[in-house]
């Protein structure tokens, strides 16, 4: 049911696609920390192993923020692999196990995201929905703290 909330069904349309979109690339990001997560092999294991693990423990609760949103605009939130596949807009491999090639691959994928977040921000405060435009704010300040924690790690 749409939602009646003064966004306009045409703006709300759009607004969804980039919510849609941004939860797919997080469902993809979000996968490939684990399979490092899981996969990992360095000498600082360890460290990377729960680095991983909090960084995905951040995007399974962004993952679910993200499709809430969806939801409270009144339209149902993509929830299947093949959905997301379809429209990410990040590569789902490939698959490292060395530490500077996962966390150069991570890095990568956090900055595309804040690319893309900050393209849809710009979009949302246009169509005047302050609050998916605040939200957007808080995803693109999670990924940009990411890609910053990842970068410490590269030399």
């Amino acid at each position: 049911m749409q939602a009646d909330i003064g966004i306009p069904e045409v703006q709300t349309d759009k607004i969804v696609d980039m919510l849609h979109k941004t939860l797919a690339d997080e469902h993809v990001l979000l996968i490939k920390t684990r399979n490092y997560h899981w996969n990992i092999r360095s000498s600082s294991f360890m460290e990377l192993h729960k680095f991983y693990e909090a960084q995905y423990e951040i995007l399974t609760e962004l993952i679910d923020e993200i499709a809430e949103r969806v939801t409270q605009l009144g339209e149902r939130a993509v929830g299947t692999m093949k959905e997301f596949l379809s429209i990410t807009r990040l590569e789902e491999g490939p698959y490292h196990h060395q530490q500077d090639q996962q966390i150069k691959q991570l890095l990568h994928d956090h900055e595309e995201l804040c690319k893309h977040l900050r393209n849809h921000i710009e979009k949302t405060d246009k169509y005047s929905d302050p609050v998916t435009t605040d939200f957007m704010t808080g995803v693109l300040a999670q990924h940009e703290k990411m890609a910053w924690m990842l970068r410490s790690f590269l030399k």
